[in-house]
């Protein structure tokens, strides 16, 4: 019979995502989460301690006859928590795809069996979603407003034109990347149906890439970047808008990177660190069996349409070609 604590930890497993604050390590997140799980679970109530047989003696009893022992059933106390310890001393937390120190945003976490589901979010071809801050004017050795000043410069002949043109410089680039690196014809409609279902991407390992990228707010010195991306890190993207500005012939310096997206996960689905309870993880990793659920119905049905739609095709065509003859 299973305990409480292993029905809970059933329901834990599975993979959610969190909302990490900047200035916070990723490694930290996740210990003060396996803390916190193996903490509830711990303190779930445990099954009744199995009972014995044992054989005593009464008070005045003649212990030379089996008549003169009394039987009764006591608790097997080698089995009590205070001697074999919690239930639960490791719970095993993973991590997705890392944000270092200063970023923030989704960062997703899978809990015992969801551990295998990362590896498979590895190696999906999804995209992940960024926003960038930037200000104009000024450098630094590490691209962020943090690092040690290294130039200044002036940015009033900036505009949002001039912005939006090396914006879409920057993502006709990345797109002919892509395309080197996804490794199919493009002109084939193997390539075609990868690109409709979002599943183009590179093939192995490759730079990051760029697929997106847009101005969302201008307000000179202050600029705010949309990205979407593959196989990124933090520091590549602040190199973007440090590369951003040196394209307009100004300085520019990234202040903040937030991940809003990491393929199917979104801000909505994140847990900041008021949720990080057995209880909100167990809501969380229900809600992604069940949308994982509802896309593979989807995806099946639609395998399925296109399946009936090409045996259609394939008899208009053998139609066609009889009435020809």
């Amino acid at each position: 019979m299973a305990t409480p604590a292993v029905r809970l930890f059933r329901r834990l497993e599975g993979l959610f995502c969190v909302y990490k604050p900047p200035g916070v390590h990723w490694k930290l997140v996740r210990d003060t989460i396996e803390t916190k799980l193996l903490k509830g679970l711990d303190a779930l109530p445990t099954l009744p301690l199995p009972e014995q047989t044992r054989f005593l003696t009464p008070p005045g009893g003649d212990t030379q006859t089996p008549k003169g022992l009394l039987a009764v059933c006591v608790p097997v106390l080698s089995k009590h928590p205070l001697v074999t310890g919690p239930e639960f001393q490791h719970l095993r937390v993973g991590v997705g795809h890392h944000l270092d120190t200063f970023s923030s945003g989704v960062m997703v976490l899978g809990v015992g069996n969801g551990n295998r589901a990362l590896n498979d979010l590895y190696n999906m071809k999804v995209t992940r979603d960024y926003t960038l801050e930037g200000e104009f004017g000024t450098a630094t050795d590490n691209f962020s407003h943090m690092g040690r000043v290294v130039e200044r410069s002036t940015y009033d002949h900036i505009t949002q034109d001039k912005l939006e043109r090396v914006l879409a410089m920057l993502q006709g680039a990345n797109q002919k990347a892509l395309l080197t690196y996804a490794n199919v014809d493009m002109r084939s409609q193997e390539a075609y149906e990868m690109a409709v279902q979002g599943f183009l991407g590179p093939e192995g390992k490759s730079p990051p890439i760029l697929t997106g990228l847009r101005c969302i707010r201008f307000q000179p010195p202050n600029f705010t970047l949309e990205v979407q991306c593959l196989n990124e890190t933090q520091k590549y993207l602040r190199k973007v808008v440090h590369e951003i500005g040196l394209e307009l012939r100004s300085t520019a310096v990234c202040k903040g990177v937030r991940r809003t997206r990491d393929g199917t996960f979104t801000l909505q689905d994140a847990l900041n660190r008021h949720q990080w309870t057995p209880a909100d993880v167990t809501r969380a990793v229900r809600q992604y069996h069940a949308a994982r659920k509802n896309r593979l119905s989807s995806r099946s049905k639609t395998v399925m349409t296109n399946a009936r739609s090409n045996q259609e095709e394939h008899r208009n065509r053998e139609a066609h070609s009889s009435e020809g003859t």
